[in-house]
């Protein structure tokens, strides 16, 4: 076992890839020597050389364009796009195409790509949109949000053998704010699998990346008031495990969803859905969702602040379901 922060782990299940697999490459804008946004790429040019590092001029549809075609010819990309605001971009490669090409060849051809990206409120306050409910959206695209270190490692490791194109969200404020154990052996979290991050039985808070961690908090601060709070890390949001939200939601009979994003079209929008349709019987209150407000996300420190949600924001939603 080793102490790893969220984004070391990631580095390390990438290297540990490239070197099992040689048709495992990494593309992406500032990942050569500078070692990626946020170090990102800590490492892997010195280990692999430019043949499997490819510095990439600013153009991120060029980028996941290259490669989609390099993935059609038996290769296994991984693209970097620095910051998730960038993916409208290369929309069109990865929802037209990527998505689509399995689909559209009967099966005769696949994509397997990964295409890695940073979103939320980080500590440099930079780029913080979230946009991670638009790619869940596409059917042909699979996409995680890990909350631990343990998770970022499994999940990019499954993401780079999926025979499918996935979108791994990573988030910023994560990167280097915690360590866990994570294992030196191999190991993979298989996608489409959520997790119980913390039993309760009074309520469930479903909750994604950041937000899961200010869910736990909230879920602690909460037993001072006589409330036993489960939190659900969703971990993968195409596909979503509704089986164990359902399990959760039959156990505790509340359900909070929250999640960074705009809460207008959120993940938590299509949770709360699937709930509705599948366990409403269980619930002896309404879903309450977590959000940010539908507007852009403010530049000014004091204002973004007060714009995201927080674990203040998560305890007054579960405090709100249990009144029922």
């Amino acid at each position: 076992m080793a102490r790893l922060t969220y984004v070391e782990a990631i580095v390390a299940a990438i290297a540990a890839e490239m070197r099992r697999d040689p048709r495992v490459f990494l593309l992406g804008q500032d990942i050569g020597p500078l070692g990626g946004v946020m170090r990102g790429a800590r490492g892997l040019w010195e280990e692999f050389g430019d043949a499997r590092v490819l510095d990439t001029p600013i153009s991120e549809s060029a980028m996941v364009g290259a490669a989609v075609g390099a993935a059609l010819m038996g290769k296994r990309p991984i693209v970097e796009i620095s910051f998730g605001e960038f993916l409208p971009l290369a929309m069109s490669q990865l929802v037209l195409q990527a998505a689509n090409i399995h689909y559209m060849t009967a099966g005769a051809a696949s994509v397997p790509m990964v295409v890695r990206t940073r979103i939320g409120d980080g500590p440099y306050r930079g780029h913080p949109q979230c946009y991670e409910a638009w790619l869940a959206h596409v059917p042909g695209l699979k996409a995680v949000l890990p909350a631990t270190p343990y998770d970022a490692r499994g999940l990019m490791t499954a993401a780079i053998r999926d025979p499918n194109p996935v979108i791994v969200f990573e988030h910023m404020q994560l990167y280097h704010l915690l360590r866990d154990e994570v294992p030196d052996e191999d190991y993979e979290v298989p996608i489409g699998q959520a997790v119980v991050a913390r039993e309760g039985r009074d309520a469930t808070v479903v909750a994604t990346g950041w937000m899961v961690h200010r869910a736990l908090a909230a879920a602690d601060a909460l037993t001072a008031e006589g409330m036993s709070v489960e939190v659900v890390d969703l971990r993968s949001l195409a596909p979503l495990d509704i089986p164990t939200v359902v399990a959760s939601v039959r156990k505790t009979s509340r359900l909070v969803i929250a999640h960074e994003s705009w809460k207008v079209g959120g993940i938590g929008a299509e949770v709360s859905a699937s709930i509705a349709e599948e366990a409403v019987d269980a619930l002896d209150a309404p879903i309450v969702r977590v959000g940010a407000p539908h507007a852009p996300v403010p530049s000014a420190r004091s204002l973004r602040d007060l714009f995201l949600p927080d674990e203040e924001s998560i305890r007054k939603a579960v405090r709100k379901v249990a009144e029922f």
